[in-house]
C-alpha cells in the first residue's frame, strides 16, 4: 500500500500528518490526518479516532479541534478520517448538504448506486486501522473513539458494536437514534433500502435496545444546539441506557451551540477521559 504524505507539521512536540491513500473498501483516494505525541523510540501508543460530522472532512477538526496539546501531555495518537468517499466517478446529492458526500453516516450502503463506494463502516472499522498500524506507532489493544454529530453516530454505533475493541466511547453532540430523525431517516433508507431492521445496526438506541452494552460512554450536548429537539433526541439514549442499566456520563452544556467553538472547549476533557481508561 502507498501512502501520500500531504503536509507535515511540528506542534507540542509530535508531529501533525495529513495523508492520502487508495481505498480497497471504498475504491476511491481517502485521505486522513494523524497527530502522533512526542514518545520514545519503539513505545507504541493509544490511539483516539474522531469521526466528523455532516459536510466536514478530515480537515474540520484537524484545524479547529484544539486536540494536540492534550494528546501531546496524555501520549495519544489521534485520527480523523473523511466522512465519505470522494472522486468525480462517486455518487453524489450535491444539492442535498445532508446525503451523499460528506454525509457518508459510517455505513456499508447495500443499495445502488451507493453500494459501490460507500463503504465507510468497513473502512474504518477493517482497513483505516491495518493502515494506521504499518505506518505510525499505535497499539491497537488499546483504542478509544469519539466524534460529533453525524461523527458521534459513528462513534457511538462502532463502539457499541465492538466493546472489546473500543475501551471507551465519547461522543460531541450525536445523533443518537437516526432511524427517527429526519436527517437519518433520509440518509439510512437511500443507503440501506426500506427494511428498518438493517437500520438497527446503525442506530446507538437501537442497538442498546438489541442488547449492546459498554462501560464508558462520556456525551456533551450543548442546550444551544439548534439540531437538539429534531435530528440529535439525547433523551432518548438516556432513556435508552437508563432501561439497559447503564449509567454513561451525559452532560448538558449550558449555553453551547452545535459548532467547533463547543467541540473545542471539551476536548481536552474528553481526551482525559479517554486516557484514563486507555491506561
Amino acid at each position: 500500500m502507498t501512502l501520500e504524505y500531504l503536509s507535515q507539521n511540528r506542534a507540542f512536540d509530535g508531529d501533525q500528518f495529513v495523508l492520502s491513500h487508495h481505498s480497497d473498501a471504498t475504491g476511491t483516494e481517502m485521505t486522513f490526518s494523524v497527530y502522533v505525541p512526542p514518545h520514545l523510540p519503539g513505545v507504541k501508543l493509544p490511539v483516539l479516532w474522531y469521526l466528523s460530522g455532516l459536510t466536514c472532512t478530515h480537515a474540520n477538526v484537524t484545524e479547529k479541534g484544539e486536540y494536540r496539546r492534550a494528546c501531546a501531555e496524555h501520549g495519544i495518537v489521534f485520527v480523523a478520517p473523511d466522512t465519505s468517499p470522494r472522486g468525480e466517478d462517486v455518487p453524489d446529492a450535491p444539492d442535498e448538504y445532508d446525503f451523499g458526500k460528506g454525509a457518508g453516516f459510517y455505513v456499508d450502503a447495500t443499495q445502488d448506486p451507493w453500494s459501490r463506494h460507500y463503504r465507510m463502516r468497513s473502512y474504518l472499522e477493517i482497513e483505516l486501522p491495518q493502515v494506521v498500524a504499518s505506518e505510525f506507532p499505535v497499539d491497537l489493544s488499546r483504542q478509544a473513539i469519539t466524534g460529533h454529530s453525524m461523527g458521534g453516530h459513528g462513534a457511538l454505533t462502532i463502539g457499541l458494536r465492538d466493546p472489546a475493541r473500543f475501551r471507551s466511547i465519547s461522543a460531541f453532540s450525536p445523533i443518537v437514534s437516526p432511524s427517527r430523525v429526519p436527517w437519518g431517516e433520509k440518509a439510512l433508507s437511500r443507503y440501506l433500502g426500506d427494511d428498518r431492521d438493517a437500520w438497527r445496526a446503525y442506530d446507538a438506541v437501537a442497538l442498546i435496545e438489541d442488547g449492546a452494552r459498554h462501560d464508558h460512554i462520556l456525551v456533551d450536548q450543548g442546550t444551544a444546539d439548534q439540531f437538539l429537539e429534531e435530528q440529535l433526541k439525547t433523551g432518548a439514549l438516556s432513556l435508552a441506557c437508563a432501561k439497559a442499566g447503564m449509567s454513561p456520563e451525559i452532560r448538558m452544556q449550558e449555553g453551547y451551540d452545535h459548532s467547533y467553538y463547543f467541540i473545542s472547549s471539551f476536548m481536552a476533557d474528553h481526551i482525559a477521559w479517554h486516557a484514563a481508561r486507555l491506561g
